[in-house]
């Protein structure tokens, strides 16, 4: 058996209304003046509103930023550090998505050690204590909840970034299902999207260990049979609760296996053509799938097994039976099934193809991954 070493750092409170134990978790930790790290379409929902409520009974001073985008980057890191360095923050809280969650830990990074961002780029160990955080996803979809880990663009090269150190986990993650239920559909598709792929891709790196597949496992079973009932139903708790744990444990398996190929190759697209993270996964994750089958046909057939819905379970081929229900499950989600239709030109590949060879999550891919590979799934996942 493979060898491994894991800490669960983060306490995790799930349940619909958690976030009103938000003030008495946050006194718990001894936060007296948090940053609170939103992007502004949180504060437009009110879901900023629900969080302040708690806080503030409980006498905590609170203040915001809201000042990223999706995507957030090392200018936008920078500007939060700007704001919070002279106000004697003693702990930051993030509500959001993986931007939210991700910008959070990358401001806590550069305000308690110093530096920019990029700096911090890949596995680094920060010198110096950093701040206590709350994490708290509104969306089903990074896992960034469950990770040591935030990816963060540089905003000169536009290269994304993974900066990790074990002092990144969040002290408290709260799973609430009902935050969940306000995000517009096309949210609930590309982060649910994101978080398939997670499960998919975790449980066939060459960085896989027996624990890391049980959250794998768990997390496909959870977010495969829950993803269309979301689209269709957005009001379903129960639905929506199987998602965001399913997100966070597929988070749990990145934390211990990374990933592979699909977000190697993403991640250019989302540099170069502002193409959503999940998007891109969903038109490029069935190419990978089946690109890596002569390796992990087996692997790929234990996913089907294990399977709530079978739909498309009857093809021979594990790994192509597996690539057709991720089409079926993008197309229940209304997403580009190529990236012609997504207006990638296709003499672009090239470069693309090259970008995605330096990507740190190729090197744990399971079929050995370089630019040739890279632009044999661009041009399978083009038309």
């Amino acid at each position: 058996m493979k060898s491994f070493d894991f800490e669960c750092r983060t306490r995790v409170i799930f349940g619909a209304g958690t976030i009103e134990r938000l003030g008495d978790l946050a006194c718990e930790l001894g936060f007296r003046r948090t940053l609170l790290v939103a992007d502004p379409g949180l504060a437009a929902s009110g879901h900023v509103d629900e969080a302040l409520l708690p806080l503030r009974q409980k006498g905590v001073d609170v203040v915001r930023f809201h000042d990223f985008m999706v995507n957030p980057d090392s200018a936008m890191v920078e500007a939060g550090r700007i704001l919070a360095a002279p106000l004697g923050i003693d702990s930051i809280i993030a509500l959001g998505g993986g931007s939210s969650l991700d910008c959070a830990k990358a401001i806590n990074l550069v305000l308690t050690n110093g530096g920019e961002i990029q700096n911090y780029a890949g596995n680094h160990e920060a010198s110096r204590p950093l701040l206590p955080m709350i994490g708290i996803p509104t969306t089903a979809g990074t896992g960034s909840e469950a990770q040591t880990y935030a990816l963060i663009s540089d905003a000169r090269t536009h290269k994304k970034m993974a900066c990790g150190d074990p002092k990144l986990a969040f002290r408290v993650a709260v799973l609430d299902p009902a935050l969940t239920v306000s995000q517009p559909a096309n949210i609930t598709a590309t982060s649910g999207f994101d978080a398939l792929a997670h499960a998919v891709e975790t449980f066939v790196t060459t960085k896989r260990n027996h624990l890391s597949e049980l959250f794998s496992r768990e997390a496909w079973r959870l977010l495969e049979s829950n993803y269309e009932r979301v689209l269709t139903h957005p009001v379903d708790l129960e639905a929506r609760g199987a998602m965001q744990l399913g997100a966070y444990l597929a988070g749990m398996a990145i934390e211990l296996s990374m990933l592979g190929a699909t977000h190697a190759c993403a991640n250019p697209l989302s540099a170069h053509y502002d193409t959503a993270h999940g998007a891109a996964i969903a038109m490029l994750l069935p190419s990978v799938v089946r690109w890596n089958g002569p390796v992990v046909q087996d692997r790929y057939a234990e996913l089907l097994r294990i399977a709530p819905s079978k739909s498309s379970f009857g093809v021979q081929a594990p790994a192509e039976a597996l690539a057709r229900r991720l089409e079926e499950l993008a197309t229940a989600g209304s997403l580009a099934d190529t990236l012609e239709q997504a207006g990638v030109p296709k003499d672009s590949l090239t470069v693309l193809a090259e970008e995605a060879a330096t990507q740190w999550t190729g090197s744990f891919n399971p079929r050995p991954f370089d630019a040739a590979g890279a632009l044999e799934i661009y041009e399978q996942s083009y038309s």
